[in-house]
C-alpha cells in the first residue's frame, strides 16, 4: 500500500501570494501602479486586481511584471 502526502502547498492562494509579492516589489521599487502597468505592457485595472488576488495573470503576464520589477518570474510565487 502506497500513501501518497498532498502537500499543504496545493491548498494555498497562488493568486493572492502573486499578487502581494507584486504589491511588494512594486513598492520597494517605487513605482506607481500606472506606471508598472504602462512598462509591463498590461491595464492598471488588471494590475489592480492582480495585486488585489482577484485577477489570475498568466504566464507571459508574469514574466513581463517579473522583468519590470528586476526579479526571476519564480520570485512572485515564493510564499
Amino acid at each position: 500500500m502506497t500513501i501518497v502526502i498532498v502537500p499543504s502547498i496545493l491548498a494555498m492562494d497562488w493568486q493572492a501570494i502573486v499578487g502581494a509579492n507584486i504589491l511588494k516589489l512594486r513598492k520597494r521599487r517605487g513605482l506607481s501602479q500606472e506606471e508598472l502597468a504602462v512598462d509591463a505592457e498590461i491595464d492598471v485595472t488588471y494590475l489592480r486586481g492582480i495585486e488585489r488576488g482577484r485577477r489570475n495573470p498568466s504566464l507571459m503576464v508574469m514574466v513581463r511584471l517579473a522583468n519590470q520589477l528586476g526579479v526571476h518570474p519564480s520570485k512572485l510565487l515564493q510564499d
